[in-house]
């Protein structure tokens, strides 16, 4: 059954959902990796694709910016089209001097501000939780491929995190057990969501801008300058 913003029908969606942020980067993974690709949803450009990857079926879906568009959208998938598993792949910033430009997070926990799991479920939580299966999954495929993962805490901010007036208050503000090595803007919500509902959730980041490095990756190599994280997450899906 369609949702206000989704016109998916039932069977349209995979189980598992690969979700960037950028529905051009939804587009770009469905032509240059699936076979087979069908778009199925172009609601508010939100573009769902659904095809195989080495044989195995698939979604790519976009998440848009921000926690409450991730989550809509994950509820969605998870609640109304029965998704058992979404891994998010996105950008981030570095928190950390050794992290490069291009460089994979994978985050084990993340912590943020934002009431949004006070407003959806009444839950004055802060601290939530990825899911070890998926992050296990994850890691054992980037260990098989050769690619350098680092695992950590992260954040999720309500605001880009580079337009702050002064990053330091908020990172003084973060719960001294929390050490957080990146932040993005999505995984508070998609780890919440999946957490009430009984469901799987990860997020991969790749980092495109730090506070210890003075470039910035532009916006054309963001949406093409991250297929190791994207061949990550889709390898990942076939052990799912």
């Amino acid at each position: 059954m369609p949702t206000p913003h989704n016109e998916a029908n039932m069977g349209d969606i995979a189980k598992t959902v690969i979700m960037p942020g950028d529905p051009l980067r939804a587009k770009y993974i469905a032509e240059n990796f699936l076979e087979n690709s069908k778009l199925v949803n172009s609601v508010r450009c939100a573009y769902c694709y659904t095809g195989k990857y080495k044989g195995k079926e698939v979604s790519i879906m976009a998440s848009g910016m921000g926690m409450p568009s991730m989550g809509i959208y994950s509820y969605e998938l998870y609640k109304v089209y029965d998704v058992d598993n979404i891994i998010r792949i996105g950008s981030c910033g570095g928190y950390l001097p050794e992290l490069k430009l291009f460089d994979i997070v994978l985050s084990k926990k993340v912590f943020s501000e934002s009431n949004f799991a006070y407003t959806l479920n009444n839950d004055d939580c802060h601290i939530v939780d990825s899911s070890s299966y998926l992050n296990n999954l994850i890691t054992k495929t980037a260990e098989n491929s050769n690619i350098n993962l680092v695992a950590g805490d992260t954040v999720c901010t309500d605001c880009f995190d580079l337009y702050m007036t002064d990053v330091n208050q908020f990172l003084a503000r973060i719960p001294k057990d929390i050490k957080p090595c990146a932040a993005e803007m999505e995984a508070f919500a998609l780890f919440y969501v999946a957490k009430l509902l009984k469901k799987n959730a990860a997020c991969l980041m790749s980092v495109v801008d730090s506070k210890f490095i003075d470039r910035v990756a532009t916006s054309e190599e963001r949406e093409t300058g991250l297929n190791t994280m994207i061949k990550l997450a889709l390898d990942s899906s076939l052990e799912v």
